[in-house]
């Protein structure tokens, strides 16, 4: 048997995202987080339910950049550098 962590780049980064993310939204499950490497960092892509994308990104995006911060400082646990995209369907 695998352990499905070591399939997505950045482990704790992607968990502590998805976690904000889903706290956030109005609908939970159609929060989906996928990862990328992208060069020298991992790219981690966030769709989020029709609606949802401007409580996700907050006036001025202030969310989106509390968001990010979070996520990056997670990152350092698995050893990688990130970028959070969020990305309207």
């Amino acid at each position: 048997m695998t352990d499905s962590a070591n399939l997505v780049p950045a482990p704790v980064a992607t968990a502590v995202l998805d976690h904000v993310v889903r706290s956030i939204v109005d609908n939970p499950e159609a929060v989906k987080v996928e990862g990328f490497p992208d060069g020298d960092k991992i790219l981690l892509e966030v769709r989020v339910g029709e609606g949802d994308l401007g409580r996700v990104i907050g006036r001025r995006g202030r969310t989106a950049m509390s968001i990010r911060a979070v996520v990056r400082a997670a990152a350092v646990r698995d050893g990688v550098e990130i970028d959070v995209d969020f990305v309207d369907d």
